[in-house]
């Protein structure tokens, strides 16, 4: 009987399961495939406007409809689906998922705050893969790595160039899927009239799509999928309608003798017109960038039974309808409307354009997310991120980045107002992307996998030699369209390459520079200074020592509060932080100094609080270490080893927890007389409460069943539940950093105008955000770096 009703149970659960990873798949198409399934729309086109043409004996034709479909065999199925997908970083995928792999694998990371914690997150140790037994190479490699920092630069400089292209990609996919899906009213109009409205009507689209991108993909993402689910049905139809009507023996122009035909008749012109060709796999790095919003099954499934035949589909259709057309005018008459029936074309015109949208929209949404990775890790100046969902983590909008885009989109646009031109511009970016994650996957073969070195040289070779072709191909291009793309990149490459110099350079200066633990106690337990009620956040980027910063406020202003936190927000390479492994708390000084050390740690797709919850959590943190005891008072305590683990007061309800009671005459017959010590009440089951004496603004601990609390501890949870009545100050240092005298005029011109403009032109630290002013203290220093 046990058996029989543990059967259909698990039948039960493998039905939900499997029903979870459909609906996934299912939502895939209108996030992940929007950009890959709207490339029938200009591949063709772009192949044919220039370099090639189609001749009545369909040897190009035939080898163009080769190269497509080997082209979308062995890149986005094989080696994206198959290979590139395993290599997520504990869910997460991208570019820069390669690499902080590799950041973990090996000491290359650009971080300069890191610490020895970081390696006991949960997240920051992976699954390893058998172990290769030939180790020599792979460490030999890992050594050679850690050893020069050229080849770490180098690494940092290619990740960076690979993150520039998708954000080039970002303005050029919007204006060639629109501008194409538009252009289909070219064959219901007189060509005099179309010209006048192909382009106001593709920029009127454009201007709605950056527009709405405020309201967040949530408000209208359950439309995404089921438009691209219409669309791939449609041109599926449509494509095995031109088959079965036009030319049922297209299917024979699979085979790789067709490529070589082809190549043979049209030699260099043929190769030129590899960029057009490459078009059709613009949109397959989603695939790996987006992994963290669905599974790899998921992803999988969507491709191989539905986005990938309909595709095929497609492009045979098209093949099939122009292998019986010969036209004259090809820049006309081979696009992908052409070959529409004529009764459908005005349905398939507005799906076009909706799909266009859909897949403008992913491109720009992973614009944003991959920005804000950047910006975690120190490569990007802090930018204003408004998180659209409340449960959806990676929908966010970047509003300046957003209104940047829009401009670009439109001055490619009307600058080229053609797909021939938008196309090379589009297939070089795309392609550059690619390159760059074979190069960075090579490395993760061998340093995280540990397979063989000679595999991984065999996986850059066979793709890299693939991609190579089409990337000299898209740069012959390079004063037609091409240009655009790498001007693209080259400006925020600058941009980002100047802003970590600049970071890394301060935090060198701060770090060189820091004040001693000794000086800290030569003032003694009374610091020779005024403490005054509350708590102080002094905001820095070390992770141990007392920052300069200190000593010129208090050099300045001798008072300071009752309480003072060092507090560090920083990134780790890795894509989350668990609540419960947020915080990193310490002393400075003896117990009775009450100055604490706070390292608050996020991942680089983690939501940063902030609102009053962070200080919430940062309180109840320090109120934990407290009662905790698992650090006593030590001479030295800035040492990052003395650093407890804490987590917020959300993550564990075994955690101090914060009561505020709202500003009011609250009744104090529950407390103790004021003339007196707060009292500690313990009278299991209930809880222990901590009361402090009654201010305007009451606040309570509530401390969990747990062992007598010393007296020491006791009295400094009162002293701390004071300091929070008190208020909470934020102390920011507001630096100007200036190239040392003798400095070379590339360094001059970088750190004292380039990172000081983009420093005086983004945001500060991000937890003070909505901090009144009268909160916030500024003190400014100058940095000679």
């Amino acid at each position: 009987m046990d058996l029989e009703r543990g059967g259909p149970g698990k039948e039960s659960k493998r039905k939900e399961s499997w029903r979870a990873v459909l609906t996934l798949a299912y939502q895939s198409l209108g996030v992940v495939y929007g950009d890959l399934s709207i490339s029938p729309l200009y591949v063709f086109r772009s192949t044919f406007a220039e370099d090639i043409h189609h001749s009545e004996t369909n040897e190009e034709i035939y080898g163009v409809l080769s190269f497509i479909f080997w082209t979308l065999t062995l890149v986005p199925l094989l080696k994206y689906v198959f290979i590139v997908l395993k290599a997520d970083d504990n869910g997460e995928g991208g570019t820069f998922a390669l690499y902080s792999l590799l950041c973990r694998h090996a000491r290359v990371s650009s971080l300069p705050n890191s610490q020895s914690a970081d390696q006991e997150l949960s997240e920051y140790k992976t699954d390893r893969f058998e172990t290769d037994p030939k180790k020599g190479l792979r460490l030999g490699l890992k050594s050679t790595l850690e050893k020069h920092r050229v080849l770490q630069r180098f690494l940092l400089v290619l990740a960076l160039i690979g993150t520039c292209m998708v954000i080039g990609d970002g303005v050029l996919t919007p204006a060639i899927s629109v501008f194409s899906a538009v252009s289909g009213l070219e064959l219901s109009m007189a060509k005099e009239q179309h010209k006048y409205l192909e382009l106001p009507a593709a920029c009127i689209i454009l201007i709605g799509l950056f527009a709405l991108q405020h309201y967040g993909t949530h408000r209208v993402g359950h439309l995404f999928a089921p438009i691209i689910l219409a669309w791939l049905l449609c041109i599926s139809a449509i494509g095995v309608y031109n088959i079965l009507h036009w030319n049922r023996h297209v299917y024979e122009a699979l085979s790789p003798y067709y490529m070589w035909k082809f190549l043979k008749k049209t030699q260099r012109n043929g190769w030129l017109s590899l960029g057009g060709i490459l078009l059709c796999i613009t949109g397959s790095e989603a695939m790996f960038a987006d992994l963290g919003h669905f599974s790899q099954l998921s992803i999988k499934i969507a491709f191989t039974s539905l986005v990938y035949p309909s595709l095929i589909l497609a492009y045979m259709g098209q093949a099939a309808y122009l292998s019986q057309h010969h036209m004259m005018d090809n820049k006309r008459n081979i696009g992908f409307y052409i070959s529409v029936p004529e009764t459908l074309r005005w349905p398939v015109l507005v799906i076009a354009i909706l799909a266009a949208v859909v897949g403008s929209q992913a491109i720009i949404t992973g614009t944003f997310s991959i920005i804000k990775q950047c910006s975690s890790l120190g490569c990007f100046p802090k930018v204003k991120i408004v998180h659209t969902s409340s449960k959806i983590h990676g929908q966010i909008y970047i509003p300046e980045i957003n209104w940047f885009l829009m401009i670009l989109c439109l001055a490619v646009t009307i600058g080229f107002q053609d797909t021939r031109r938008l196309g090379n511009a589009s297939g070089l970016a795309v392609i550059t992307v690619m390159l760059v994650t074979t190069c960075l996957m090579s490395l993760v073969i061998v340093l995280v996998w540990e397979r063989s070195l000679f595999l991984a040289i065999g996986f850059v070779f066979f793709f890299g030699t693939i991609e190579a072709l089409y990337f000299c191909a898209s740069l012959v291009k390079f004063l037609e369209g091409a240009w655009v793309p790498i001007a693209l990149a080259c400006s925020f490459l600058v941009v980002m390459y100047v802003w970590h110099y600049g970071t890394l350079k301060k935090y060198e200066f701060d770090f060189q520079n820091k004040v001693s633990i000794n000086w800290l106690l030569s003032l003694g337990s009374s610091l020779g200074i005024v403490r005054v009620r509350g708590i102080g956040l002094i905001h820095t980027e070390l992770v141990s020592g007392i920052p300069a910063i200190f000593s010129h406020f208090v050099t300045n202003l001798p008072a300071f509060h009752q309480v003072l936190v060092f507090i560090c927000i920083k990134s780790v390479p890795v894509p989350h932080v668990k609540p419960d492994e947020r915080f990193l708390i310490g002393r400075i000084g003896p117990r009775e100094y009450r100055i604490y050390r706070c390292i608050v740690r996020y991942g680089y797709r983690d939501v940063h609080t902030d609102d009053m919850e962070f200080e919430k959590d940062l309180v109840c943190s320090i109120a934990e270490f407290i009662r905790s005891g698992k650090e006593d008072a030590k001479e030295d305590t800035s040492k990052e080893d003395d650093m407890t683990v804490v987590g917020t007061c959300s993550s564990s309800t075994r955690h101090v927890q914060l009561c505020e009671d709202p500003e009011s005459r609250a009744s104090t017959e529950s407390l103790s007389d004021p003339s007196q010590p707060s009292e500690i009440r313990s009278s299991p089951p209930l809880p222990v409460t901590v009361t402090a004496q009654p201010r305007k603004k009451r606040v309570r601990f509530i401390v969990p069943e747990s062992p007598q609390i010393d007296r020491n501890a006791q009295e400094e949870l009162r002293e701390l539940m004071e300091a929070r009545e008190g208020g909470v100050a934020y102390i920011l240092g507001n630096s100007y950093v200036r190239a040392k005298k003798g400095s070379s005029l590339l360094k001059k011109m970088a750190i004292n105008y380039g990172y000081d403009f983009l420093r005086r032109n983004s945001r500060g630290p991000s937890y003070p955000l909505n901090v009144p002013h009268a909160s916030t203290l500024e003190v400014g220093m100058i940095y000679d770096v």
